[in-house]
């Protein structure tokens, strides 16, 4: 069933003449420049420095469990400097912490998507920053950070999107949990549920020192697959949000299948590295369907590159309540609509507790 279905989506092949590791290295830098080119943007430059400044801390949060601490990041870039805060909450007792990188859609800790006191029972850390304190969710590329990229708020074809940008800002948080002496550097990820699970599969593609990420309903230019998607498509994507991708991906309206490209090679990219897909059923916008079928098309990469298994499953379309734990892609549909719910958390962290380092 599954295999008719790929068949029927006439998918271009992410290893089209590519046989080894060496091959598929050089074939990457390939991948990441077509989608920086004509989907994300390019990212912006690599900060000359970037500072960190602990502004407050509470040790009695989470009934002194935790310690919450706001941080000051500042980056300093050829133009000037932009700062933007984060929370880093982490438990109280020795030891080091699988941490989760979230980029949040609220400024506040805790938050109605993001658990913190049972992420930090379960035995995580969390590093969490609200992405409209980067740049905001508009066309407005003069203020936040996107004012000091673009001083004139004008943009090329293939200069950075919003999602480029607060992708870009997650990996300055990573910069900040390398310093960080209570965090398991090996078990670090990178989540977002929605425009921001989008965020986060770019940011794991281009940074490899996230071993897992968590993309949550994340659809169109996310982790579903373009061709023959249901929903929302790349036409509405571009006529409602087109500030979050580079100008030149409006040439793809109503032309998936002419794309060079489709969100499976996004996903491979992250290869051999940890990739956790999660759909609802009734988010029928984000098409679970299509979610799912990606998640099998970058399979792929980890059989043929690196001798894995990638999406382990039976071949059929999962019902809502099927968890899929086995591989080293990761998938659950639950039942419900568009939305980050306690379920998903708990199915994502019993998956890194079974497959972290």
């Amino acid at each position: 069933m599954i295999r008719n279905l790929l068949l029927e989506r006439n998918l271009p092949n992410v290893l089209s003449g590519i046989e080894s590791l060496e091959e598929w290295e050089k074939q990457r830098e390939v991948l990441k420049d077509m989608l920086c080119k004509y989907e994300y943007g390019y990212f912006p430059e690599k900060p000359k420095e970037v500072k960190f400044e602990i502004i407050e801390t509470d040790s009695h949060f989470c009934a002194s469990n935790v310690v919450l601490q706001k941080i000051k990041l500042t980056v300093s870039l050829h133009n000037g400097d932009y700062s933007f805060p984060f929370y880093f909450a982490c438990p109280s007792a020795n030891g080091k912490y699988k941490t989760i990188v979230h980029i949040s859609f609220s400024p506040h800790v805790p938050d109605k998507f993001m658990p913190s006191e049972e992420l930090a029972d379960n035995g995580f850390a969390v590093a969490s920053f609200f992405y409209e304190d980067v740049t905001s969710d508009n066309d407005d590329f003069s203020i936040g950070l996107s004012g000091l990229l673009y001083p004139d708020g004008k943009r090329l074809e293939d200069s950075a999107g919003k999602i480029s940008i607060w992708a870009w800002a997650a990996m300055r948080i990573m910069d900040f949990l390398e310093t960080h002496e209570k965090v398991d550097l090996s078990n670090i990820t990178i989540a977002g549920h929605s425009r921001l699970g989008k965020t986060a599969l770019l940011t794991a593609a281009f940074d490899e020192r996230f071993a897992f990420v968590f993309a949550n309903n994340s659809g169109c230019s996310g982790a579903a697959i373009s061709r023959g998607k249901v929903g929302e498509t790349i036409e509405k994507i571009n006529l409602s949000f087109p500030y979050w991708f580079c100008k030149s991906y409006k040439q793809f309206s109503n032309k998936e299948f002419e794309m060079p490209f489709d969100q499976h090679f996004l996903m491979a990219l992250i290869a051999p590295r940890k990739i956790y897909v999660s759909s609802a059923e009734d988010d029928m916008w984000a098409d679970p369907t299509s979610e799912f079928l990606s998640c099998v098309a970058a399979s792929s990469v980890y059989e043929k590159i690196y001798a894995d298994n990638g999406l382990v499953h039976d071949g059929s379309l999962p019902e809502a309540g099927v968890s899929l734990h086995d591989g080293n892609i990761g998938y659950h549909k639950r039942a419900g609509t568009h939305y980050l719910s306690r379920y998903d958390w708990n199915q994502f962290t019993d998956y890194v507790k079974r497959h972290s380092k």
